[in-house]
């Protein structure tokens, strides 16, 4: 026989050897009644959990029209959810032009937690986001397209359009000359120390800008964080030096998307302007910005319940390790119940004719031959140790499968379940696509396999130092926990955020259903969207996590066996 016909037979054995060690492997999972249950029990908690959320939630405003069901999010020019409040001094423009002004102060007002009970605690300060700058948009219309070029709290120049969408400019050192120039629906943004010399910030398309728009001064700032919450705050700026190029008429003054206090008539939190000369001083609050905690419920808050619905997975993973699989050997005559993991006993019931039977492979009549050895980790390995890899990459394909569909049924089940029962209690809810929530779904299904998989991998590890069966399932089952749910629960409660990133946590953010944005300020909890990964590459790292366990616990088998 050539050499190779015998790399083609030894190849076509090994993948024979592969998929009856898969069958066995999958028999004696269905047949482990434990693991089974501990399957369905993930289902039950993570659904149940992000249902008890759902239905417990009940979303109320205060309007001009008293205490109510919360209107639904404001959404911008590409779906996302957004604010739109600023106070903003303007002038229709027709066609081309531009307007240059410059920032020479800003200042602020911050509410503090009150220090005495029922007095409210305001300091003087600015939040990192505030803005003051030039503004061009479509309308005065909430959610519609605009550009413009500001000056921020602790972030420099910086050109922002569309909600979504900043471009960092330069840093700020003193007053700030500013432009802003529209040349049919291109919008430039210019910065300036001297108001000689300009540096182009960015330049954007606002496709199907009108002939007419509206171009001014504005001021806005967002609420300064407490925990999850966010407060009062407000920006005042002072702009002098103000030009325009093809805007007429006097300024116009709109506190844009104020709400009114539960009388109907009195503004909360207005903003306002005064002019004097050629200087404006303006003060707002709000923001021009996409929202994550004030924009409604995320998706993503549905499946916070699935950290602990891993747990009975975790277990489940841990403990197939010692699971003994059948399987039919690869002798003719031997019965379809010899075991992989049982050991010489049962190559001794099976008798001569068996052994005698199942080809050259195999010993002297009535002794087991060194392929029907046990495995450290419960399966049967070859003297080369090609076995092991076979049994253990077997569990980690059935464990994977079985835990992905879990995750798939549960998520499946509770995303969309969830968001109509939100919806139904008209409770505010944020956009999703639909691709965004086939992620979300399918993505908790794979977070779930990778886990799982980790699970074994550290459970095949455990058993080469742990004697008893039992202690190395704990074993593992603690480790896989404290690496997989401990940071993501830790992270929820706004503790130690940046074990997201290096821990098999991070994959949760492939549950993420809103992007973050870096222009925006939150508290970093998942409750609020924040994770420090995007999603795939969150995913990536439990994956890796995952590769690298059963990787090293087959590549200790190995060197144990030959060892041996």
């Amino acid at each position: 026989m050539s050499s190779f016909t015998d790399h083609r037979f030894g190849r076509r054995a090994g993948q024979d050897g592969f998929r009856r060690a898969l069958r066995a492997e999958w028999a004696a999972f269905r047949a482990a009644r434990s693991q089974v249950l501990a399957v369905a029990a993930s289902v039950l908690v993570t659904v149940s959990l992000g249902l008890l959320i759902a239905g417990g939630v009940r979303s109320t405003c205060v309007t001009g029209k008293g205490e109510g069901a919360c209107p639904a999010p404001l959404v911008g020019p590409d779906g996302t959810a957004v604010r739109d409040k600023y106070y903003f001094v303007h002038r229709p423009l027709k066609g081309n032009g531009d307007i240059t002004a410059r920032v020479t102060d800003m200042t602020g007002q911050i509410r503090r937690p009150d220090v005495v009970p029922g007095v409210r605690n305001v300091e003087q300060g600015v939040v990192p986001w505030a803005k003051a700058g030039l503004l061009i948009r479509q309308s005065l219309r909430r959610g519609t397209p605009y550009a413009a070029v500001m000056l921020t709290g602790a972030h420099g120049v910086r050109m922002q359009h569309d909600y979504v969408h900043d471009v960092p400019g330069g840093p700020h050192n003193g007053p700030q000359w500013l432009r802003l120039a529209r040349a049919g629906d291109v919008v430039t943004g210019y910065e300036s120390d001297d108001g000689r010399a300009w540096a182009e910030i960015g330049r954007v398309r606002l496709a199907g800008l009108p002939e007419s728009v509206e171009v001014g001064l504005f001021a806005t700032s967002p609420g300064v964080l407490w925990g999850t919450a966010k407060a009062f705050s407000q920006v005042t700026a002072t702009f002098d030096q103000i030009a325009l190029r093809g805007a007429h008429g006097p300024w116009r003054h709109d506190d844009v998307g104020v709400g009114m206090k539960s009388d109907g008539t009195t503004p909360h939190h207005p903003g306002g302007a005064v002019e004097s000369g050629g200087t404006l001083v303006v003060t707002g609050n709000g923001d021009i910005g996409p929202v994550t905690v004030e924009g409604g419920m995320r998706a993503d808050l549905l499946l916070v319940g699935g950290a602990v619905g891993l747990i009975p997975l975790l277990v489940a993973a841990a403990a197939s390790v010692t699971a003994k699989p059948r399987r039919a050997p690869s002798g003719p005559a031997a019965g379809p119940t010899a075991s992989l993991a049982s050991g010489p006993t049962a190559n001794q019931a099976s008798g001569p004719t068996a052994n005698q039977a199942s080809g050259p492979a195999s010993g002297p009549a009535g002794r087991s031959s060194p392929a029907g050895r046990c495995s450290p980790a419960g399966g049967s390995t070859t003297a080369g140790g090609s076995g092991t890899a076979r049994v253990l990459l077997a569990k980690a394909v059935v464990v994977g499968v079985a835990s992905f569909v879990a995750g798939l049924v549960a998520s499946g089940v509770v995303v969309p379940a969830g968001l109509a029962l939100l919806r139904a209690h008209r409770n505010p809810v944020q956009p999703i696509t639909l691709g965004t929530e086939l992620r979300v779904v399918v993505g908790y299904a794979a977070l779930s396999a990778a886990a799982a998989v980790l699970a074994l991998g550290l459970a095949a590890l455990v058993r080469r130092v742990a004697a008893a069966t039992a202690l190395a399932t704990a074993l593992a089952t603690v480790l896989a926990v404290a690496l997989v749910v401990v940071p993501h629960l830790l992270a929820i409660g706004g503790l130690m955020p940046w074990l997201s990133a290096i821990t098999p946590a991070a994959g949760f953010a492939i549950t993420q259903s809103i992007p973050a944005f870096a222009h925006v300020d939150v508290d970093p909890s998942p409750i609020t969207g924040y994770y420090p990964l995007a999603p795939w590459a969150g995913l990536a790292v439990t994956c890796g996590y995952a590769a690298v366990a059963l990787g090293a616990a087959i590549a200790v088998s190995r060197s144990a066996r030959r060892a041996g």
